[in-house]
């Protein structure tokens, strides 16, 4: 039986309320417009995109999703429970009971940056205590801010990348090539891109 049958199965043998949210959820996931996987694993559906990313599972009194990498994630709206012991390697659980909405819009922007981490490539290594996202130069900072979609981007970027941007603007010996690298890192923040990301023109 392909991934989707069983998903179509599982989801279908669950009570009414579960059901309901649980193919909510599934649309939600999809509607990135990536391509993202479904997958079948330990008995319960997955959703994929180059490597594991969110998993779903009805309970008794609650349905739960929870991320693979999500320690890396910024979770705004605090959908996420107090991590549990078993949720020490980076994964983390937003649980939705009986009666309760998902709150879409929120759950939307994490499914997107559970997105971005997969295509980056991100590690949960990055998510080790004590290392914090370096400070922003203030002329990255400012420009970064006037745009809400490069904000939006450079907030969803894991420690690690965010550490590279800056790093590579205070290393510039000179002023002009400091502009240059803000104006640069600009761009391709806006673009979703990483620094070691290709640009799209020169590939």
């Amino acid at each position: 039986m392909l991934p989707q049958e069983q998903i179509n199965s599982y989801i279908a043998e669950q009570p009414e309320w579960q059901r309901r949210t649980l193919v909510r959820l599934r649309q939600l996931i999809h509607a990135t417009g990536h391509d993202i996987e479904e997958a079948w694993r330990a008995n319960v559906p997955h959703y994929d995109l180059g490597g594991s990313m969110i998993g779903t599972v009805g309970l008794k009194q609650a349905v739960c999703v929870w991320f693979h990498k999500g320690a890396l994630m910024k979770d705004a709206h605090r959908l996420f429970e107090k991590p549990e012991k078993d949720d020490a390697k980076g994964l983390r659980k937003y649980r939705i009971k009986e009666g309760e909405a998902i709150d879409e819009k929120a759950f939307l922007d994490l499914v997107k940056q559970a997105v971005k981490l997969n295509l980056s490539g991100a590690k949960l290594t990055d998510a080790k205590p004590g290392r914090k996202a370096p400070a922003l130069p203030e002329e990255l900072e400012v420009v970064l801010r006037r745009d809400e979609e490069a904000w939006a981007h450079w907030e969803a970027l894991p420690a690690a990348h965010r550490r590279a941007y800056v790093e590579w603007i205070t290393d510039a010996g000179k002023e002009e090539i400091r502009k240059r690298r803000v104006a640069e890192a600009y761009q391709r923040i806006r673009e979703g891109r990483t620094l070691d990301d290709k640009d799209p023109a020169k590939v």
